[in-house]
């Protein structure tokens, strides 16, 4: 594949240690084109494209960032050679890892294993596409030269991490809690890594939903007060919220809606990890129909715990200039005037809609990742960042856009008690009432908004989450 790289660098690097450390040397000396002892960016960038090595977009900059001790903006002859030593050992143990009969080769039942392992299932033809897109040789198995040749400078630093891109992650925070949770390695366990990605991912979350705040507020506020004889529009409904309590007012509810972030996320993690093991027929491994089973038991399992939260986020949002002064305020008001029972008010709807949500998420995810394979896996194993922040916003979408009439409800009956004059009705009434005085539309309402947070949302979790991975020292 990279074969000026591989006649400079590859072909005896593995003899003996002098002769390793000799081959760092000469490859240093073939990228360090003005001489000075530094390898910096462009460099590096440089050098490796004319051996016919083309890295990914931000690949270089991760390189020298990993390899960079003295934050120097460059690397010196000894932090390149240390770079290379430490990613060949973890480039090692991953071939080991996927190596499943110890044959010292890589075929495509053990690729396709490794994803199964993960939760993604693929077919042979797409296992074995993926294998094609590193294999040099043309034998259909890759040895541990292929390999590293592959991954020594590749933007992922190995196949475990592109086979890891494809599991459904919950990284992407749109605001709503209703997907699968993050399928972690025996390895992710046993070292910690899992809790620093969950806490980057709960970090990432709590910068997304402030962020989109003022978006989530309107959604809120046209699902309870929107309707054909009350039209409120995008505008007039900020101005509206602008007049009564000022630009602060946009963000009402965003403390306790960030606040119940890291809770649920805790709860659903070691939920899921427990229904797993009820319902999975393999001790370690779990199928795509029982990764769903699980996923949306724990869903409910954590939504069930942190629902009153919920209730007050919407009764904190919808509220008005002094009616509650803060957040132990709203729930002592609540748990006074209304019981302990208005704390679930609207539980029924929001348990259902995990449901549709998560299998339709699901379903377009897998569908969207098996497009791809299909016709792109031949070029490149690795998606692209592009493609799976595509696939993952595509998907989230229509899982929103199946699960929206019950989510509306839910803040219709959570909102009930705080609107002056309100019938207290129970969810069938209520959607009833709703379909004969707005229409099927009706139950659309504030979608409009709830679909122009989606993509800065996503792009905000995103760029955090990446910044938090590099911050508590996991990222690839």
């Amino acid at each position: 594949m990279y074969h000026a790289l591989r006649k400079a660098f590859f072909s005896d690097a593995h003899c003996v240690s002098d002769s390793t450390a000799k081959s760092y040397e000469e490859l240093f000396a073939k990228l360090d084109t003005n001489k000075d002892g530094i390898v910096d960016v462009s460099e590096l960038k440089a050098g490796l494209s004319s051996m016919g090595v083309y890295l990914g977009k931000g690949a270089a900059q991760k390189i020298m960032t990993s390899g960079d001790a003295d934050k120097s903006s460059g690397l010196d002859l000894n932090e390149f050679s240390e770079y290379l030593k430490e990613h060949e050992k973890k480039l090692k143990l991953t071939f080991k890892s996927l190596d499943k009969n110890n044959d010292g080769r890589i075929d495509y039942k053990e690729i396709k294993q490794s994803l199964t392992d993960l939760g993604v299932g693929v077919t042979d033809e797409q296992a074995q596409k993926l294998l094609q897109s590193i294999d040099v040789d043309g034998t259909m198995t890759l040895d541990w030269n292929e390999w590293k040749e592959h991954f020594l400078f590749s933007a992922a630093s190995n196949l475990q991490d592109i086979l890891r891109y494809w599991k459904h992650s919950t990284v992407l925070d749109i605001g709503d809690s209703l997907t699968i949770p993050d399928e972690f390695t025996e390895e992710e366990k046993t070292t910690g890594v899992w809790y620093k990605q969950l806490a980057a991912g709960a970090v990432a979350g709590a910068v997304s939903r402030t962020g989109t705040a003022p978006l989530d507020r309107m959604k809120v506020f046209m699902q309870v007060h929107s309707s054909k004889t009350n039209k409120i529009s995008l505008v007039g409904g900020f101005k509206q919220m602008v007049k009564e309590g000022g630009v602060a007012s946009l963000w009402r509810g965003n403390g306790v809606n960030v606040l119940k972030i890291a809770p649920e996320t805790a709860i659903k993690f070691m939920a899921y990890e427990q229904y797993k093991k009820l319902l999975g027929q393999e001790p370690g491994k779990v199928k795509p129909h029982e990764r769903f089973m699980a996923g949306s038991l724990a869903g409910a399992t954590a939504q069930t715990a942190i629902y009153p939260m919920e209730v007050m986020k919407t009764r904190l949002t919808l509220r008005k200039t002094g009616q509650y002064s803060s957040m132990a305020d709203c729930a002592k008001k609540i748990l006074k005037k209304e019981g302990l029972k208005a704390f679930y008010k609207g539980y029924v709807p929001n348990i259902l809609g995990i449901i549709p949500y998560a299998g339709i998420d699901l379903a377009v995810y897998e569908s969207l990742k098996n497009a791809w394979l299909s016709h792109y896996a031949k070029d490149t194993a690795n998606p692209g960042i592009l493609v799976l922040l595509g696939c993952g916003t595509i998907s989230s979408t229509c899982g929103q856009l199946a699960s929206y009439p019950l989510a509306l409800i839910r803040t219709r009956m959570q909102a009930q008690a705080s609107i002056e004059g309100s019938e207290q009705v129970n969810m069938n009434k209520l959607v009833k009432n709703i379909i004969e005085r707005d229409g099927m539309l009706g139950l659309y309402r504030g979608i409009l908004p709830n679909f122009m947070k989606v993509i800065p949302a996503v792009s905000i979790s995103y760029v955090v989450y990446e910044y938090m991975r590099s911050g508590l020292g996991i990222s690839k």
